[in-house]
């Protein structure tokens, strides 16, 4: 079944004192572009659970976020007074070399690591809460790749099933395209009012009309549309549904270009048009 490359999945879930959300957004991508955001108290899991969401996002641009929200008590806080000399001495040395008199001591408080929570060490009873949650995160985002990819498939699908469609105007045209080309040259030949050998005239007629024959393309273009329908049903089939594609083009722009006909060309225009959007649809497609 066809996946989109965007998807979003949502969980929430209690802990004694806290509340962690984790939400996973993802864009298209060729490769797999995984971001990681998460509190420094489960960095330790980090492996674990990035080896996890790249085994199920398979590509796109990942953004994975887990954030701890306290609901209980507040926590016991140790400021890291090292670390908090080290900021104020480089922020007023920085003052100073700016002119500039603004209080420092708010800033110091906003840098990073300078407030240490007192614990320190994952429990691995929470771990399993918030491993938990981040399953059920991934769910729900598989869920929703999984439902857009079903209204891309039925888009997608519909534009095959149209340049097919197209394809068949095209047999019908062609059925009088070479009768009217044999005719023409016939025509042309006796307006010029010069006794000419028949054998070689039909020789060099048989040469031109075979030319213009696009009979292969046809049966080819009908053979590769066919071809993406069946790829469509299969999992992960981005790739090489845009090879697929890469075919389809090169047909019809084969039939474009022998065909020597207004209307055939017409169509090829349409063709041409509808294997765009399916391009375009593509590069969303797992």
């Amino acid at each position: 079944m066809m996946k989109s490359m965007t998807g979003f999945g949502k969980a929430v879930c209690e802990l004694p004192g806290k509340k962690i959300t984790i939400e996973i957004r993802s864009l298209n991508s060729k490769q797999l572009d995984l971001n990681l955001r998460m509190p420094s108290l489960y960095r330790e899991k980090e492996s674990e659970l990035r080896s996890e969401i790249s085994k199920q996002a398979e590509r796109g641009k990942v953004d994975v976020g887990i954030f701890s929200e306290s609901t209980g008590e507040a926590s016991v806080l140790n400021i890291n007074k090292a670390l908090a000399k080290t900021y104020f001495n480089e922020l007023k040395e920085l003052a100073v070399e700016l002119k500039e008199d603004n209080k420092i001591l708010p800033l110091i408080l906003k840098m990073p690591d300078v407030f240490k929570n007192e614990k320190q060490e994952l429990d691995e009873k929470e771990w399993k809460v918030v491993k938990a949650c981040a399953d059920k995160a991934i769910e729900e985002f598989n869920k929703f790749r999984g439902d857009e990819g079903k209204t891309l498939q039925k888009e997608i699908g519909a534009r095959v099933n149209t340049i097919a469609d197209l394809l068949s105007e095209v047999r019908k045209m062609d059925e009088n395209r070479i009768p009217s080309v044999r005719e023409r040259l016939q025509k042309s030949v006796a307006e010029l009012k010069e006794k000419i050998d028949q054998n070689r005239f039909e020789q060099e007629l048989i040469y031109y009309i075979e030319k213009f024959d696009i009979t292969e393309e046809k049966v080819r273009l009908q053979t590769h549309c066919d071809y993406f329908l069946k790829t469509m049903k299969e999992a992960s089939s981005g790739r090489k549904l845009g090879f697929i594609t890469q075919e389809i083009g090169r047909e019809i722009n084969t039939i474009g270009s022998k065909a020597n006909d207004a209307g055939i060309q017409k169509t090829v225009v349409q063709m041409k048009d509808e294997l765009e959007k399916i391009k375009e649809q593509l590069l969303n497609v797992l």
